[in-house]
């Protein structure tokens, strides 16, 4: 009987480890398949269905606690007004834009790209982004509200622009 018992805690353990490690594996990506999956994030889906994702933390295998890519965010960090005010909220196109910078920053890192993945180009794309999502929220207020939402989303650009990076 105990010897029935060690080879199957032998089986066991050695099963628990193979499928660790080949879950591991599984949550590995590679530069394409990461690039692809962050451009998709960035602009290949609305902006409610990147929030569903980005909170769940859904990556590209579709599963949700992702951690092989950044999910934390300051909400555009804008230091006096934050990222919503009486005429607009931008918390998810700040989300959208926070998870643009620090994956495409994490792609140059990861894999070495020496300018390939997050460059002044990249940059302007990411940042135009951020732009169209804050319009188009703009564009769901109230009438009365929109001039002003508008005109901070606009300065929303321009500051990212000033203050992001390369």
């Amino acid at each position: 009987m105990w010897r029935f018992a060690r080879v199957l805690v032998a089986v066991t353990s050695l099963l628990t480890v193979s499928l660790m490690a080949r879950t591991a594996q599984a949550s590995v990506g590679n530069a394409v398949t990461d690039a692809a999956y962050v451009q998709r994030m960035l602009f290949g889906m609305p902006l409610g269905e990147f929030s569903a994702r980005a909170r769940l933390h859904v990556g590209p295998d579709g599963l949700s606690g992702n951690a092989w890519f950044d999910w934390t965010t300051d909400l555009c960090s804008a230091p006096l007004v934050g990222s919503t005010g009486r005429t607009f909220n931008f918390t998810e196109p700040c989300r959208r834009h926070d998870f643009g910078y620090r994956n495409t920053q994490r792609l140059e890192h990861r894999y070495g790209g020496a300018g390939q993945y997050w460059n002044a180009a990249s940059r302007l794309h990411i940042d135009r982004q951020l732009l169209a999502d804050a319009m188009a929220h703009c564009a769901s207020r109230w009438f009365f509200e929109r001039p002003s939402c508008y005109w901070w989303a606009i300065t929303f650009y321009r500051a990212v622009r000033v203050a992001g990076g390369p």
